[in-house]
Parts: C-alpha cells; structure tokens; sequence
C-alpha cells in the first residue's frame, strides 16, 4: 500500500508534466513567429515528432509502465497536429519581418 507521500508525489510530477506537454502548441507558434519553424517543416518531420513523442513520455511518466506513457505519447502527437494548424493560422508574419526595413523605410531614412 503506497504511503500518502508517495501518493501526492505521483499525482504532482503527472500534473507537472501534463501541464509542459500541454504548452507545445504555444511553444510551436512561439518557435514560428522567430522563423525557427513552418508548417511544411512540421509536416515533413512529423515520423520524428512522434518517436520524440515516446522518447519524452518514457522520461516525464514517472512510472515504468506502457499505460502512462502511452496516456502522455497520445496527447503529445494530438498536440503536434494541433500545433500544425496553430502555426500555420497564428504563425503568418513572422517577428523577424517586423524588424527588417522595407525598400521604402530604408530610402526615407537616406534622404
């Protein structure tokens, strides 16, 4: 019979580690408003976000059974297909676009 410690630790690094899986959209648009990512990039690598999937769920699943790494690797490739769409609806205009001076900006400041 596991203690009441053991117990609320379980439950807190599940609960910590759900909550960093569920950031990966926002993470995913963050990563294509600074130009790192795209959606046909995200879609081209996809085979390899799923086996990081696994690789991530075996070590944030505190436990070494297949039924909670396989209740993290679900979400998480849910989620990269989630992130997919969020990128390329929220990922149009990338931040280094706002910084680079148009044709226009740069012959306003010469003169």
């Amino acid at each position: 019979m596991p203690s009441v410690d053991e117990y609320f630790s379980l439950a807190l690094r599940l609960f910590f580690a759900f909550g960093l899986v569920f950031e990966l959209p926002v993470f995913m648009v963050f990563l294509a408003k600074i130009g790192i990512v795209n959606p046909p990039f995200l879609k081209k690598n996809r085979k390899y976000a799923l086996l990081m999937a696994f690789i991530i769920a075996a070590i944030l699943t505190p436990t070494p059974d297949v039924v909670n790494q396989l209740l993290m690797a679900g979400p998480l490739v849910v989620l990269y297909e989630v992130s997919i769409v969020a990128v390329s609806f929220f990922g149009r205009t990338t931040l280094a676009s706002f910084s680079q001076p148009t044709e226009e900006e740069s012959e306003e400041d010469l003169s």
